[in-house]
């Protein structure tokens, strides 16, 4: 039994036990928690025409990324364990552990020696290249991905060998199997699909021994010794095509389009950079399987600085991995010449030989029948010693003619099929080299620059290499084997060293992002200041937010997020000007149109906020990343100008902007405010029938919906069914136990029925709670006016009117309770603060009147 493949697998395992703790990090948002297509709801037929993050492929701001069978994983996961991050962990290690499982029996089958499957596997398993993939949930892609690579190609092997078998009919379940395995493999991951140009690359090269001059005259195509080759050939073709075929076409026949930010050269208009730069790019990712020191979470953004001129001492490493590739191209080029001269010399030979054979030992008869040697043969005892020694050296020769026609002449069994080493290398290159195109730009522009985790399939030949060549000094330099074997231990322990530390930067956003500070400090500052703000941690959030600004200024997700920050702590100016420079940099960022219409709102000018909300709803949003939120963001901002308008008692305008919401609305945007909002308007037009039945529609959709409920309180109150309204808001308890508003709505309703005591009761109770909520002040202070409580009452308008200074009806009940409680002045200058928010109200305006005919006495 070979217990490689277990070994190998084993180490894997130990090495990512310590990712089974760590929490959702970077992209494992969008992918997992904020992806519909995980949740029961969401039908299934949904991943086949959504991509990766839950978008209609179809979509302009698609990422065309389409994994449905990985997706699929995830939302098996959610079924488990919901949103608990160990599942999702424990599911990448066992994908990672399996991959290296089948990638070490691949290995033994290429390598064939203890010593080289070991090191391939030992290096695959620990390969620090690896711990994105691995540690970072959506790199689960990746893995699977590879499986399916791996399985597909060991079944080519077996369709080959079945095709020259003495019976070849048992090849086709081998042939629908691979096509099988190959579409699994691109529905997890679209760079899977290569594995079919590595599979010809085996057929071509190492079954069939092919030529460069096989290949350059087309013998390939003619050659009746090709013709399982070209079976191989057209059989994948027709897969590839259909597969491609399929792929373009459900992602609606357009590509993905990037911000210029996720891979900076594409946005060059100098041919000179980009050519440059995407030739330097292979040299950096190969440097990156060579020596994986600098790891990052993402490389955009200009963290790998563009090539602009030929002057730049970095092609001198894109010359030198060039050089040393088509050096490598060259030598086995030079090879396999070298055997077709051989194969031709043997050809010749076994000609000779059998002719040889036939003439000069033939039998001859005289004419009385009796047999007698060739004469060449029978007087010439020189002659046929030397017949001899040419017939020992034919022999000699032909040992290699045997090996170099195994394959061709008609049995590469999977297990017996001698590997030589420019097999290996063969291969070896061909799973480094194509699972890479796709990520080079060299077809089409992709958006990223170096992701890690597209290494994953690529590390493979990367580790065959490394194993063989283990192996050709291990057999070539015996004096030097404990060297050798001391050095490849020393290197699987610096890898798996790294890779264990590495994996502790991905337990933790945190760690993740301050680990790539060397790397992209505008992201990892960025995300950093995310995590600081959501530690409540304001200081060193601000501070984050501006470093990031500072590498990158046109960053206007950053902007975005500080704007927040500022608006949080009520420095609404310096809000204002953030998410103006959001703006400024994203046109199309609809959340900071309406973070900015809700502080111009605030701010009182509530003209330029209806504008601003105007204009967000019809913003053009295709070709955004997250199409889903920025419609709902839309409709959000339609629903604040519908509560704009009502405010304004413009009702029937209100109620026009709500039902428009509602038209628009798309599917993943939950009716139940707008339902409520639309009751509210005819509430506020006194229709309380119409109202009641639009809150009901909101309870319909959402039965523990907190606003329904209060609204339907308040509903009942109008009419004068109290304890029908404190039957809803005992409800909205039930549903909501530690919501404070519902106490707050509370106390209201026992103020109106005169349940004075009771009310501030409740208010006293919420005070040291929600000293910073305006509506709670300022309903308090009502309370205190209407229980005679003159003192209390005038601190908690001015306590209003401090939390919301642009609120007329706090500053003229301010007024007024400083008007009774004799203070005169200042309850003048209130009135005036009033009249200036509000003016010609007819209220205040008698109060100061009356006011000024008393002041005018007490002179």
């Amino acid at each position: 039994m070979d217990y490689l493949p277990l070994i190998t697998t084993v180490w894997s395992v130990l090495l990512y036990l310590n990712t089974l703790d760590a929490n959702f990090a970077y992209d494992d948002s969008r992918a997992i928690l904020k992806n519909p297509d995980l949740l029961p709801e969401t039908p299934l037929w949904n991943l086949i025409y959504n991509d990766f993050w839950g978008t209609p492929l179809t979509h302009s701001g698609s990422h065309k990324s389409y994994r449905p069978l990985c997706v699929l994983t995830f939302r098996l996961n959610y079924l488990l364990g919901a949103f608990n991050p160990w599942g999702y962990h424990l599911g990448n290690v066992m994908c990672h552990a399996l991959t290296t499982l089948v990638y070490t029996f691949v290995a033994r089958v290429f390598l064939r020696t203890d010593l080289a499957t070991v090191s391939a596997g030992l290096l695959f398993a620990s390969h620090p290249i690896h711990t994105e993939a691995v540690a970072g949930l959506v790199g689960r892609a990746d893995l699977m991905a590879c499986l399916f690579f791996l399985l597909a190609l060991l079944v080519y092997m077996r369709y080959v060998e079945q095709r020259s078998s003495d019976s070849p009919g048992s090849r086709w379940p081998s042939a629908v199997l691979v096509l099988l395995l190959t579409t699994a493999a691109m529905l997890t991951k679209e760079q899977a699909i290569t594995v079919l140009a590595v599979c010809w690359t085996y057929d071509l090269f190492v079954a069939h021994r092919a030529t460069l001059t096989d290949v350059i005259t087309l013998r390939i195509f003619t050659q009746r010794e090709f013709r399982g080759a070209l079976e191989g050939f057209i059989f994948l073709a027709g897969c590839g095509s259909t597969l491609i075929g399929f792929r373009i076409y459900f992602m609606g026949n357009k590509p993905p389009e990037f911000a210029p930010s996720d891979n900076p050269a594409s946005d060059s208009d100098s041919f000179i950079t980009r050519t440059l730069t995407y030739n330097y790019l292979p040299s950096l990712n190969f440097w990156m399987l060579l020596c994986p020191r600098m790891l990052s979470f993402d490389w955009s953004m200009e963290a790998i600085p563009l090539v602009e001129n030929f002057s730049d001492t970095r092609n001198l490493c894109t010359l030198f991995f060039y050089a040393s590739l088509g050096y490598a191209m060259f030598r086995i080029l030079k090879f396999t010449d070298h055997r077709h001269v051989l194969n031709d010399s043997c050809k010749s030979l076994f000609h000779t030989r059998k002719n040889y054979f036939n003439t000069s030992l033939r039998p001859n008869f005289n004419n009385n029948g009796s047999a007698g040697l060739n004469s060449n043969y029978s007087s010439h005892t020189n002659g046929f010693t030397k017949s001899r020694k040419h017939s020992l050296n034919l022999t000699a020769s032909n040992s290699l003619c045997d090996s170099e026609s195994h394959a061709q002449n008609n049995l590469p069994r999977l297990t017996t099929l001698p590997m030589r080493h420019v097999d290996v290398v063969v291969m070896s290159l061909a799973v480094i080299v194509f699972p890479f195109i796709p990520a080079s730009n060299l077809f089409f522009y992709v958006g990223f620059v170096v992701a890690e985790r597209i290494l994953y399939i690529p590390s493979m030949g990367f580790c065959f290499l490394v194993g063989h060549g283990i192996q050709t000094l291990y057999t070539r330099y015996s004096a030097t084997r404990k060297i050798l074997l001391a050095s490849l231990a020393l290197l699987i322990v610096a890898f798996s060293t790294k890779t264990v530390l590495r994996n502790r930067d991905w337990q933790t956003e945190e760690r993740l992002y301050s680990a790539g500070i060397s790397v992209n400090p505008a992201k990892a500052w960025g995300n950093l200041a995310n995590i600081f703000n959501d530690k409540h941690e304001k200081e060193k959030a601000e501070e984050a937010y501006k470093n990031a600004l500072k590498y990158r200024p046109n960053m206007a997700d950053v902007h975005y997020n500080l704007g927040i920050l500022l608006q949080n702590q009520n420095r609404l100016t310096e809000a204002v000007e953030s998410y103006k420079k959001a703006i400024q940099f994203r046109p199309k960022l609809s959340v900071a149109h309406l973070n900015l219409g809700i502080i111009t709102s605030q701010m009182g000018d509530v003209e330029l906020a209806k504008k601003i909300y105007s204009h967000c709803a019809d913003l053009d949003t295709s070709g955004l990343k997250d199409p889903r939120l920025h419609d709902g963001t839309k409709i959000s901002c339609l629903f604040n100008h519908g509560r704009l308008l009502m405010d304004q008692d413009k009702l029937q305008e209100s109620l026009e902007m709500f039902n428009t919401a509602l038209q628009r609305r798309p599917d993943h945007y939950p009716p139940q405010s707008i339902y409520n909002m639309i009751g509210e308007v005819y509430y506020k037009m006194q229709r309380f029938s119409e109202a009641e039945k639009w809150y009901k529609e909101a309870l319909t959709v959402k039965p523990d919906h907190l606003p329904a409920h209060l609204t339907m309180a308040k509903l009942m109150q109008a009419k004068g069914l109290h304890s029908d309204a404190e039957s809803w808001l005992d409800k909205a308890k039930r549903h909501h136990p530690s919501d404070l508003t519902i106490d707050f709505h509370r106390a209201q309703l026992y103020a109106s029925i005169n349940r004075l005591n009771d009310s501030i009761a409740i208010f006293e109770r919420l005070l040291p709670l929600l000293s910073h909520d305006f509506d709670t002040v300022y309903n308090s202070a009502n309370a205190y006016r209407e229980a005679d409580m003159k003192q209390k009452a005038e601190e908690m308008y001015l306590a209003a009117v401090k939390l919301k200074p642009s609120e007329p009806a706090a500053w003229m009940n301010l007024g007024a309770m400083l008007h009774i409680n004799a203070k005169y002045t200042q309850a003048e200058q209130a009135y005036l603060k009033a009249l200036e928010l509000k003016p010609n109200d007819k209220v205040t305006s008698e109060n100061l009147l009356r006011l000024r005919n008393l002041m005018g006495k007490h002179r």
